[in-house]
């Protein structure tokens, strides 16, 4: 179903689309659903507010809908929602016919049907070196977070976990509009408090979408901001929990759990829900948005992406895209998860360049199994279960004749009863994609003792059933175990149990599931901007009994990478108030780590693994201690998102749309690679190219940079002016960087950076390049 944009070409119209969230194992599927026989609910945009009086606003929005129902009586019964506080706009139920008369009126942007779309830490923060035992760490300096206020859209919380208490907290800010609305299980006075200073939740678009409340027997949800899920509280845990000391699973990862921010406050806004799997509808996450810029938030934390392949960014069918932008325009930081689509390239998502986008990271850790033959050898697995075979078992690998198919581990089921009191070898035939759960499942269910996996090494190992021994292996290792097996008459295994190993040697690697640049939609904007740790780490989730407090779960994926960055976004906000949302994306990824805490390599998981580049990791791996004092910034604000938009193509009338402005874009068209983003990335160098950035003092007054290059291979680079002053006067100077290839014929992308050095900053951007001859 498309869209209804008046005035423009299908080349021009701005943003709405499919949302997800994000965990490393689920995948998107969307849903259509019917209103009724000739209804559907639409989104009718309308772009920035011309005036701050939301009640005129509503007045508008129903006068809107009254010139084409006939009616005001019409208006209130086809009204979902206004948006009135970023923005402004509605949803509603029309007729197909209703809705392209919507869209032809002079106030209306574009007009969009709503979409349903299934939704998909003891260590981590000691690992970035964010810990309160030291006194000049980002965490002392911004006293924890102290006054920041993180809006999380998600699936809800659980606020009786013991993280979310509100312990050495002072009064809720006053500059705070927020509330906590009450519903099943949910009791304002209890549930809320100092820390959770608000909870909403917004399932009108989804009842609306299926044109009926939804049937409580069937709903597998709590109708309220309560979690049922336990994504949405793993993720505020991540962000904000306060400290809860000797916590483990089964044992595992003992340590203290919190937040990054553990004396920020957290407002929860539930905009997907357990239907059918799990269901997050436009309108409500939109809603959900606009709510957030009332209320006062500093950041939002959004877990959420569209699916793969991306809208074109001059497509305006995604929610998340266009209210972040308004939410952004009003100073609020956006980060977003760049999505579990990898390792395939092109597959990043929340592309727009207002939008911070995080990739998954490792942390320093793993969880260690011995291995031991029959013939008395031992080597090491990964696995995550508290028991062992402390005695020595059949070890069996399903063969099969020359004229079958091999048998991977995905296709062993229960049929297979041959397995019962065996360990089992298996390989398996996807890496990134293996169903390890289900196999384990079935192996145990016909009486196996234990699985070993062989596979391409990754990090992302996830508790098995019951504590079933499952351990994951590289494929050589795997080879050497089949020999074994092959070459034995009565060939023997003992399991041990996980162990929890803690820094070097253990490598950094971004996560197989991360997904990877290039941009698809805009090649020139680098993303992701930046990755943090989000593979098993260890944080709050609903207990399975209700009459529990606290319950703790290992979960993987960018939607677990995206609360830590959050949190570092209100620490420096309580150090920078003033700082724009563009300067602190700036800070974060200008002074990310290239090479690991340690200073080893970063590898990239895949076939094979290699060494990180910016389209895995951005500017690298989030380093909060050195963004609280980047030195310089590339900072952007309204202007410089026009200058995007008219780059991209859209119209004059589209810009003003969405901006309330009067917009007239240059005849000759600007460059994207002008965008004053804090990278470098030319998809298509076909001759030297000059292209410019500005960047803006934010440390000592009186200071200067010299430009360090590292060329990409074969790529010439060139900075004028070399050495940039700063003073009283001077605090933004731009400067222009030629770009030329050496290379006679077309090539891959090639990597290399600019750093700006005055002694005690360094100011790295990535560059990427590919040559097209």
């Amino acid at each position: 179903m498309g869209s209804f944009a008046h005035g423009k070409s299908s080349s021009t119209t701005i943003f709405l689309v499919c949302i997800s969230v994000f965990t490393a194992l689920d995948h998107l599927c969307t849903l259509h659903i019917r209103v009724a026989a000739k209804s559907n609910v639409y989104i009718v945009y309308m772009g920035q507010k011309p005036h701050d009086n939301e009640e005129l606003l509503v007045k508008a929005h129903h006068g809107v809908l009254a010139s084409v129902l006939g009616s005001q009586e019409g208006s209130v019964d086809s009204l979902v929602y206004s948006y009135k506080y970023g923005f402004s706009g509605f949803a509603a139920k029309l007729t197909m016919a209703q809705a392209q008369m919507i869209s032809e009126l002079p106030s209306v942007v574009e007009v969009i049907p709503n979409r349903l779309h299934k939704i998909q830490t003891t260590r981590s923060w000691d690992y970035l070196q964010l810990s309160p035992r030291f006194p000049n760490s980002l965490l002392r300096k911004s006293r924890m977070g102290s006054g920041a206020i993180i809006g999380v859209l998600d699936t809800g919380i659980w606020p009786e976990s013991e993280v979310f208490c509100d312990e050495g907290l002072g009064p809720v800010p006053s500059r705070w509009k927020g509330i906590c609305e009450s519903g099943e299980l949910f009791s304002p006075a209890k549930a809320c408090s100092r820390k959770l200073i608000g909870a909403r939740y917004f399932v009108k678009g989804l009842e609306a979408a299926y044109g009926h409340p939804l049937n409580n027997s069937k709903f597998q949800d709590y109708w309220s901001p309560r979690d049922r899920s336990g994504h949405g509280t793993h993720v505020s845990s991540v962000a904000s929990g306060f400290f809860v000391p000797n916590v483990s699973y089964h044992g595992l990862a003992v340590g203290t759990v919190r937040g990054g921010a553990p004396h920020s406050r957290i407002a929860m806004y539930k905009v997907c829900w357990q239907v059918n799997g799990g269901v997050c509808a436009d309108i409500d996450i939109l809603k959900a948005i606009d709510q957030a810029i009332y209320d006062g938030v500093d950041v939002l934390s959004l877990s959420l992406g569209p699916s793969f392949p991306s809208y074109s960014d001059v497509d305006m069918r995604n929610g998340i895209a266009i209210g972040a932008f308004h939410a952004v325009a009003k100073g609020i930081v956006v980060v977003g998860a760049a999505g579990n689509s990898g390792p395939a390239a092109y597959s990043v998502s929340n592309i727009e360049p207002w939008l911070l986008t995080v990739a998954a990271s490792s942390v320093d850790r793993s969880f260690l199994v011995a291995i031991t033959l029959g013939n008395n050898w031992t080597t090491m697995g990964q696995g995550m279960f508290s028991g062992k075979l402390t005695k020595f078992h059949n070890l069996v690998y399903p063969e099969v004749s020359d004229l079958d198919d091999e048998r991977a581990c995905e296709s062993l089921s229960l049929n297979d009863t041959w397995a019962a009191g065996n360990v089992v070898l298996c390989f398996a035939s996807d890496d990134f994609n293996d169903d390890t759960h289900n196999t384990s499942s079935s192996v145990k269910k016909v009486g196996g003792l234990g699985l070993i996996v062989a596979k391409n090494p990754t990090k992302a190992v996830e508790p098995f059933i019951n504590n079933f021994p499952c351990v994951q292996i590289s494929l050589d290792t795997g080879m050497q175990i089949l020999n074994y097996i092959r070459s034995t008459r009565n060939p023997q295994v003992k399991i041990g149990a996980s162990t929890t190993r803690v820094g070097q040697p253990l490598s950094t690697t971004v996560a197989y599931f991360s997904s990877r640049g290039p941009n698809s939609v805009a090649p020139a904007i680098l993303k992701p901007d930046i990755a943090a740790p989000g593979v098993a780490i260890l944080a709050a989730v609903p207990p399975s009994d209700p009459k529990d407090r606290n319950s703790y779960a290992f979960i993987s994926g960018t939607s677990m990478a995206t609360p830590h960055v959050s949190a570092i976004v209100a620490l420096l906000k309580t150090l920078h108030s003033h700082w724009s949302p563009a300067a602190i994306k700036s800070a974060i990824v200008t002074t990310a780590w290239s090479s690991d805490p340690y200073g080893a390599v970063i590898f990239a998981e895949g076939q094979p693994m290699m060494s990180a580049r910016p389209f895995d990791f951005g500017g690298g791996i989030v380093n909060p201690n050195k963004a609280v004092d980047p030195g310089l910034v590339y900072d952007m604000g309204m202007a410089d998102y026009i200058q995007y938009f008219c780059a991209k193509g859209y119209n004059n009338s589209a810009i003003s749309g969405i901006t309330k402005r009067s917009i007239s874009c240059p005849k000759r068209r600007p460059s994207i690679l002008d965008i004053n983003v804090p990278s470098i990335t030319i998809p298509s160098l076909t001759h030297p190219v000059s292209l410019t950035r500005t960047v803006t003092n934010v440390g000592a007054i009186n200071s200067s940079y010299k430009a360090a290059i590292e060329a990409p291979p074969g790529i010439t680079i060139a900075v004028k002016p070399r050495i940039l002053k700063f003073n009283h006067k001077m605090k933004s100077i731009p400067f222009t960087v030629t770009i030329s290839s050496n290379h006679r014929v077309t090539t891959g992308y090639c990597f290399g950076s600019l750093t700006w050095l005055d002694g005690v900053h360094s100011v790295r951007i990535p560059v990427s390049v590919r040559t097209n001859i």
